[in-house]
């Protein structure tokens, strides 16, 4: 812990990969799980106004939520500010205001990184920079938010294990951040301090961030992938990296995605999932435990609304109720076990769900009234002011 008046603060990215790896250990799971980019409803509905909460987010330990007046609220790990309230204090298990962020329209959190997305189509970002998260070059984290440089008419933010991505408003991408495995689609493996512009891509709708892959869901509705490919992440039929641009196979129809620690999915026009890559823990929901590199179907899932992946999977139905599946060791599934499941279960006691987050192992929805979260808790990031992992949603304190 630093001085909790320092802006700023110097971390070996060795020190969160160890820390990180030591608490799944704890966990026993089976993968580093990660968030995806927060999802959005491509039906184009609203938050209602009963609640100050427009949006959440779900990161490696920590949560976001987007206040209707424009600000934000963070809770859980802090080491390295990424909860952006002027500290570096280890961790706060109730919301904390993010320091001096107004106009914010959208935000996303990564592994130890938070990122928002501003009126003005700006983006800030705080926390870890190791490899550029932040939008300079210079391993300085940053426990308030700053301005990623040089990108405006930004539309859309996702924020990866260590890279983050932007759509902007003429329909190409620009990423920054972690590139070892060429999650920033530039051709390259080079990691960046400063947006680059994803190859070869136009006309795109929605962008999704995972552990070290990228997705981009086209305006006729394909889907294009690019990074890590080990599991079958990319969903081209291959298990090789590409650090540009490839094709998921056999997508047509497509209307959100959602990009998980080694997985993706796939929401189409008539209200199924598509699932591809890892899914040892069952994160495909496909009733099997047999990774794939091509897109498969989840089980039972009908009448979806919005998705989200993490180290597991979430699905919103049009009844506003939720399923979950894949890895469930912390309690991430909802549904009153421990026990990790290959096909969608219905998460405990929830209805009117607006939007739903899935983080590494903790997961959240926003309710007409309230914010939900359940799974892991070791370090606050269920805001319910405690740190005991929960496998049913509790409310979330301090909440407008």
């Amino acid at each position: 812990m630093t001085n909790a008046h320092s802006r700023q603060h110097r971390v070996p990215k060795g020190r969160v990969l160890a820390g990180l790896l030591a608490l799944l250990v704890a966990l026993t799971t089976g993968a580093l799980t990660t968030p995806a980019a927060l999802a959005a409803d491509p039906s184009g509905a609203h938050c209602p106004p009963r609640t100050g909460v427009r949006a959440i987010a779900a990161g490696g330990s920590h949560s976001l939520a987007l206040l209707s007046n424009g600000t934000a609220r963070a809770w859980g790990d802090n080491q390295y500010g990424g909860l952006g309230n002027g500290t570096y204090e280890n961790e706060s298990n109730t919301p904390v205001t993010v320091t001096g962020l107004t106009h914010a329209r959208a935000v996303d959190a990564g592994t130890a990184h938070s990122l928002a997305l501003l009126s003005n189509g700006t983006v800030k970002a705080w926390g870890f920079n190791e490899d550029g998260e932040l939008g300079e070059f210079n391993d300085v984290a940053s426990s308030k938010p700053v301005t990623v440089t040089g990108l405006t008419r930004v539309r859309a933010i996702a924020a990866g294990d260590f890279h983050n991505l932007a759509l902007l408003s003429n329909g190409t991408v620009k990423a920054w951040g972690d590139n070892e495995l060429g999650q920033l689609g530039n051709g390259a493996n080079t990691d960046s301090g400063k947006p680059v512009t994803v190859t070869g891509l136009t006309h795109v709708r929605a962008i999704a961030a995972g552990r070290i892959h990228s997705l981009a869901l086209l305006s006729n509705g394909t889907v294009k992938a690019w990074g890590a490919n080990d599991r079958g992440q990319l969903g081209n039929g291959t298990n090789t990296d590409s650090s540009t641009p490839v094709t998921v196979a056999g997508l047509t129809h497509v209307r959100a995605i959602a990009a998980g620690d080694r997985h993706s999915l796939a929401l189409l026009s008539n209200g199924t999932v598509k699932a591809w890559g890892y899914n040892e823990s069952g994160e495909l929901g496909n009733g099997t435990n047999t990774s794939t590199n091509k897109p498969v179907t989840v089980a039972g899932l009908t009448h979806v609304r919005t998705i989200d992946a993490g180290g597991h999977s979430l699905a919103r139905l049009s009844n506003n109720t939720v399923k979950a599946w894949g890895a469930n060791s912390s309690g991430q599934l909802g549904n009153g076990t421990n026990t990790s499941t290959n096909k969608p279960v219905t998460v405990t006691g929830l209805t009117h769900v607006r939007a739903i987050a899935a983080g590494w192992t903790h997961s959240l929805a926003l309710l007409s009234n309230t914010v939900k979260a359940w799974g892991y808790n070791g370090s606050g990031q269920l805001g319910n002011g405690t740190n005991t992992s929960t496998n049913k949603p509790v409310d979330v304190k301090d909440l407008p």
